[in-house]
């Protein structure tokens, strides 16, 4: 057994292709049994881990890293994040759902560039991989050209993490965007020959008009073969009539992920479950905004499979621990009050901290269908690695319930190094091979022009709004004039945002 210790202050990348070992760390495994191996080692060879055990034997010249102390788990994956709005990170902290769909779906979603899709995606997606979360799924509908959409992909490109690009447009229907030569030649263009690091889906949603227009989009992705990923369920925007056309059209498939999921009823619920879909849950969303109660209680009754994702960091925190956090609680607190409307009492949890631990890794590998590449960490699957270790931080030890601990101890300043299919892109707090000064550059040249184009009254403003009655439908999330909730057809829609300039 030969190994070298790896070393701090090393911003340069470790060599790709050398042997890595992760040495005595508490591995989190995830696999069919949920294995948690005290004092074990994770072995890396090439792209994927060869072995995973107690003093295992390494190659010559492998570089040994120390997880002593630590949490080995495999790379967490959100299934559900808007980057490129990363570069308002925090400025929507006090919307609302209406608000938020006001500002950039009617008034100011058309004025970003393909630069400034660029500049959050960058962002957005190095912010993920510090945090662990090692594979995302960039829902990127704010592609209203293919300009933005070659922008997006570009900065995918440009950063060492697994991504899904789930391509969509709020500025048209998706009938529209998706029936375009010019979509066709972009997918054919850029979205082949990726392999499990750049997948690819088509995120559109289905407002439930009886006229269905989302059809002809349906057909493009049954054409193309990819699957579909929609919000659902979200209150005022998307409901069970979306879920029915869905069904009965033929368009609820495995592969499909259902966003939010939260305001549906028993008969929606059993039609994904019936025809095998996912649920992605974003808790500090649906709490926070508004889509509905966070609906984990009611999945886990319909035996639905579940995935996390955090939406956007216009509001929210970028790291999936918040998230696992916040499901446990959504979830434990809607159980408490059922038992208290009941005159009863909640005497054992029925969600666990190994579960949502689950989602985070494992869970969010099937929704994308990548379960037998990563999402645990086995011999023979892609090394996407994390190692969540601290000697600093006074909250890494005691270590004593492993999964509790990641769902409600560790944080993003915890994530010691993260690998991806078996490149070492974060070691010992620091990021490797990440610009983060340009990032930075592009970030504050996007948020200049953004002030610029809406002058500084609108751009106050937009951070605590008042919402003209005169802006808003009784649904502003919709792509026809059909509103659901009082079955009527109303007026022409808003008069389009200026564009960029």
């Amino acid at each position: 057994m030969s190994a070298t210790t790896a070393h701090s202050g090393r911003d340069d990348g470790i060599p790709a292709g050398r042997p890595v070992v992760f040495r005595d760390g508490l591995v989190l495994t995830m696999d069919d049994r949920r294995s948690v191996l005290p004092g074990a080692d994770v072995l890396v060879v090439g792209e994927r881990i060869r072995a995973v055990g107690h003093r295992l034997e390494v190659p010559e010249g492998t570089l040994e890293i120390d997880a002593g102390d630590g949490i080995v788990m495999p790379g967490m994956v959100d299934t559900h994040r808007h980057l490129w709005q990363t570069a308002m990170r925090g400025y929507g902290a006090d919307w609302t759902l209406t608000q938020y769909f006001v500002w950039y779906y009617l008034e100011w979603g058309r004025v970003f560039r393909p630069q400034d899709i660029h500049a959050g995606n960058v962002l957005g997606a190095v912010e993920a991989l510090d945090a662990g979360v090692t594979t995302t799924v960039d829902w990127s509908h704010g592609l209203r050209t293919v300009e933005h959409a070659d922008a997006a992909v570009d900065a995918l490109e440009a950063v060492p993490g697994r991504f899904v690009l789930a391509y969509g447009n709020i500025q048209q229907g998706p009938w529209e965007w998706s029936a375009t030569p010019e979509f066709r030649d972009f997918v054919s263009r850029r979205m082949h020959g990726g392999g499990d690091m750049l997948g690819f889906q088509m995120a559109f949603d289905v407002t439930g008009d009886p006229a269905f227009p989302e059809r002809a989009a349906f057909e493009v992705a049954r054409d193309l073969g990819v699957p579909v990923t929609t919000h659902a369920g979200v209150w005022g925007a998307t409901n069970d009539d979306g879920i029915r056309l869905m069904y009965d059209h033929g368009f609820m498939t495995p592969q499909t992920v259902y966003v939010h999921a939260a305001t549906l009823t028993a008969d929606s619920y059993n039609r994904i479950a019936a025809t095998g879909g996912s649920v992605s849950v974003s808790t500090e969303s649906e709490q926070s905004a508004g889509q509905g109660y966070p609906p984990t209680w009611r999945l886990r009754r319909h035996g639905i499979p579940v995935s996390l994702s955090m939406d956007t960091s216009v509001w929210w925190s970028g790291d999936l621990f918040s998230a696992m956090r916040a499901t446990l609680g959504a979830d434990r607190s809607r159980e408490h009050m059922e038992a208290h409307a009941g005159q009863g009492t909640v005497t054992h949890c029925h969600l666990r901290a190994e579960d949502v631990v689950e989602w985070a890794t494992r869970g969010g590998a099937r929704t994308l269908g990548l379960d037998s590449a990563i999402g645990s960490l086995e011999p023979g699957k892609k090394a996407d690695v994390v190692l969540i270790k601290n000697d600093r931080s006074p909250v890494m030890f005691p270590l004593l319930n492993p999964y509790g601990h990641v769902a409600f101890q560790a944080q993003r300043g915890d994530v010691h190094t993260v690998m991806v299919d078996g490149r070492v892109v974060k070691h010992e707090h620091r990021l490797l091979g990440v610009d983060l000064a340009r990032a930075r550059r592009s970030v504050e040249e996007t948020v200049g022009y953004l002030r610029e184009t809406l002058g500084e009254e609108a751009w106050a403003k937009g951070m605590n709004p008042d919402v003209p009655e005169t802006k808003i439908q009784d649904n502003p999330y919709t792509y026809t004039d059909w509103d659901a909730r009082d079955a009527r057809w109303k007026g022409a829609p808003p008069s389009p945002a200026p564009e960029a300039g």
